[in-house]
């Protein structure tokens, strides 16, 4: 740096000095004014200091705005009902009022299935279709199987309407003996008689015959469950005439004191009409 000032005095110097011997008129040239002028050449090529840069201010990092907390709410607590309870269903009771039987089905033609005594209690748990049969299926409490009935032997509690009419279920089919062979129908003007072959059984097992037949008399469509007490009986005439809007026809079984065979259909001739 002051190599450079000590030239930049020199040179400045050697200008004057030829700028004094050009001049016209001669001026005298004082040494203050040499030394102002020095002077201000001087100030005008010092260097002036190195400014400092100023920081470059980077901008700051954004941050993403913090979330916030976001409330924790309450669930409401939904009151939800209990299952409504169910209403018991009651059957109605029976208690028996004399000595009875109780039977596989719902006339006296089927098979013994019990002794009923005076006292003897349990409940309906089905009944016939009430237009063909008034007889209820019931289970006394002393039986382990249910049995039906004749409305006339026992006392009932309760409504009977209630229950749902129930369909026959026999005993069966007999594992001994096989169903009645040859079965034949055949009409004489209102008058229909059924035969067939004896079917073979010891005495002790034989029950006989079960025909399950519906027949029109009088007009009436008529249900007929007929027992035929022994293996020797292989005939049986029924009155059947025109006028009912259902045909006539039905079943024939062997029984023995198990059960019953497998069913035979019996082939019904039609009605004579006029």
């Amino acid at each position: 740096m002051r190599k450079i000032f000590s030239a930049i005095l020199v040179l400045n110097i050697s200008v004057l000095a030829c700028s004094f011997a050009n001049l016209a008129t001669p001026q005298q040239v004082t040494p203050a004014a040499i030394m102002t002028i020095v002077t201000t050449t001087i100030e005008a090529t010092t260097d002036a200091p190195t400014a400092t840069p100023s920081p470059t201010i980077l901008p700051s990092e954004t941050l993403p705005p913090s979330p916030s907390p976001t409330a924790s709410l309450t669930p409401t607590v939904t009151y939800t009902p209990g299952p409504s309870a169910t209403p018991t269903f009651t059957f109605p009771s029976v208690t028996v009022n004399q000595q009875a039987h109780c039977r596989y089905g719902p006339n006296i033609a089927y098979l013994h299935a019990a002794d009923l005594y005076a006292g003897d209690t349990g409940t309906v748990r089905g009944r016939y279709q009430p237009n063909i049969s008034k007889w209820l299926f019931v289970k006394f409490d002393k039986l382990d199987y249910f049995c039906w009935v004749a409305p006339s032997v026992v006392d009932v509690v309760g409504d009977i309407t209630t229950i749902k009419t129930t369909l026959v279920v026999l005993p069966g089919p007999s594992e001994l003996y096989k169903p009645p062979q040859n079965v034949l129908a055949v009409r004489n003007g209102n008058k229909v008689t059924i035969t067939w072959d004896m079917v073979p059984m010891t005495k002790d097992d034989d029950r006989g015959y079960f025909l399950d037949i519906f027949v029109c008399q009088g007009k009436a469509y008529l249900w007929y469950p007929v027992a035929l007490d022994n293996r020797e009986k292989v005939s049986f005439t029924i009155k059947d005439e025109a006028g009912c809007p259902a045909l006539s026809g039905g079943n024939l079984y062997a029984v023995e004191k198990h059960g019953y065979t497998k069913p035979v259909e019996i082939k019904w001739p039609k009605p004579i009409t006029k």
